[in-house]
């Protein structure tokens, strides 16, 4: 009798929080949590996805997100581009006989050990790199094997052909692409990217990229978060070849929107080289017809006099900037900014930190009236949020902008056309500060309202947490599809 009374009252019970749930559908999970517990009912059924937090965002963002009142028309990309071989790199390590020791970073890799160190290195943090590999016969041994193991795919690969592949997903937008692209790269790429002649090769170059998932063991290493290691021995993208020809195919072209990346490829080269390529790059930029927003996208780089040498003679070139935390801290390590003297991320980027740096760079690189530089916007993307930094009047749509980025990080990574809520995750922190190096305000999450917007000095940030993929299918050129995400769903005002 007294089990039967417990079952009565349990069931009524649930019942008056269904009812809560149905009347007060925007009531925090968080409260009917601890309505529940304090009920002595035990753990919280799990919301339904629809009504969930990660379902509330999704909803919300899709009412958010709107196409700008001046679309881009004609888009132009360069000029990286390569054939990933994506692979377990736990079996490609293991293919090459290596096993697991200590991890160990290296700025370029040598030989196999260094591979095999750097690789444990990076996936022991669950952190992304990028390295370049001198040995060209080592590399295309190893390249060679990782094509053959059961399980490597072969996709489009280099930030500019991802973002390329990216904006051709849009059928109202014409993509001219330059890079080396050969054989396999052309057939892989959508039928809607143009290719100049100039631009084809007769070999592709290769890039391997090591993925790892979400608590994936080797032994005594264990990866916090999903993530990869990408190398090669890419002379081509090195060297940036293609830039003449990209500079000298939008003449006839005549794009609305210029994306450039590559910058990181030039590690592999001498100092020498770099100074005298970057000048070159400076001056290409310069021959682009004014009143042409140029985008830059950066990826990991480790020589800092490289990256110092972006920051002050590119930075004032580009119009909008897009860059991960790893980027992000590395920026500020090379250039004196911000938080310089953090070695590294303790987990989820602060917040706070990350706009501090954001704010630096805009004020003291970008656009003012006493300094002659075009840079006037940032997209900034790490795993459970993101931010558009943009200065006051010359964008516009950035809440859409932001919502959009945040949303393909989801469906992507997840292979999914729509955020399927129980497949994702909130990360994000619940409540933030929005500076460190002055008074910020204190911003609490609310999945209703997901996209913050805060003011400082005439630069305006907008903030959205990203779903995150709880089991994704592939973390390579997410990166890519969140910038030209974010740009395709931009404006930039005349000027």
């Amino acid at each position: 009798m007294a089990l039967w009374r417990g079952s009565a009252y349990a069931g009524f019970l649930a019942l008056a929080v269904g009812c809560v749930l149905l009347l007060e559908p925007e009531l925090p999970g968080s409260a009917l949590r601890s309505l529940w517990s304090s009920l002595r009912l035990g753990s919280a059924p799990a919301l339904p996805g629809p009504a969930s937090p990660e379902g509330r965002l999704a909803a919300a963002w899709d009412a958010l997100i709107v196409r700008p009142a001046r679309r881009w028309r004609r888009v132009a990309v360069g000029v990286n581009a390569c054939v990933d071989v994506v692979l377990s790199g736990v079996k490609l390590l293991q293919a090459l006989g290596l096993s697991p020791g200590n991890g160990k970073d290296h700025t370029v890799l040598h030989s196999r050990n260094d591979l095999e160190e750097a690789f444990i290195h990076f996936m022991e943090k669950g952190a992304a790199a990028e390295r370049f590999f001198s040995d060209k016969e080592a590399f295309h041994d190893i390249a060679q094997v990782a094509s053959e193991l059961p399980g490597a795919q072969h996709y489009v690969g280099g930030n500019a052909a991802l973002i390329g592949q990216k904006f051709a997903a849009n059928s109202d937008l014409k993509v001219l692409l330059c890079g080396p692209v050969g054989p396999k790269l052309h057939e892989l790429l959508d039928d809607k990217v143009f290719v100049p002649p100039e631009s084809l090769q007769e070999v592709d170059e290769f890039h391997l990229i090591l993925e790892y998932q979400a608590g994936e063991e080797w032994d005594q290493l264990k990866a916090p978060h999903a993530n990869r290691f990408i190398f090669s021995h890419d002379l081509s993208n090195g060297a940036m070849n293609m830039l003449e020809v990209f500079v000298s195919s939008l003449e006839e072209f005549q794009p609305d929107l210029v994306v450039l990346s590559g910058l990181h490829m030039m590690e592999g080269q001498s100092k020498e080289l770099q100074r005298k390529r970057l000048l070159e790059v400076v001056t290409s930029i310069s021959d682009i017809p004014t009143g042409v927003p140029i985008h830059l996208e950066l990826a990991s780089m480790t020589n800092r006099e490289l990256m110092s040498s972006v920051v002050h003679q590119v930075f004032p070139a580009v119009t909008s900037l897009g860059l991960n935390e790893q980027e992000l801290l590395f920026l500020s390590q090379s250039a004196s900014g911000p938080h310089a003297s953090l070695s590294s991320w303790n987990g989820v980027p602060d917040v706070g930190m990350v706009s501090d740096i954001l704010f630096w760079i805009l004020k003291e690189h970008g656009r003012s009236q006493s300094r002659a530089s075009d840079l006037t916007r940032i997209h900034f993307h790490t795993l459970v949020y993101h931010i558009l930094a943009t200065v006051d009047g010359h964008w516009a749509n950035q809440l859409a902008a932001v919502a959009a980025g945040a949303r393909v990080a989801g469906t992507q990574a997840c292979a999914t056309e729509t955020i399927d809520a129980n497949r994702v995750s909130l990360r994000a922190p619940c409540e933030f500060t929005t500076s460190h190096s002055e008074a910020g305000s204190r911003i609490v999450l609310n999945p209703n309202e997901p996209v913050v917007e805060w003011h400082r000095e005439g630069i305006t940030f907008h903030f959205t947490p990203v779903l995150v993929c709880k089991d994704p299918v592939r973390t390579v050129g997410l990166g890519d599809a969140i910038s030209a995400e974010g740009l395709f769903y931009s404006e930039v005002y005349p000027h």
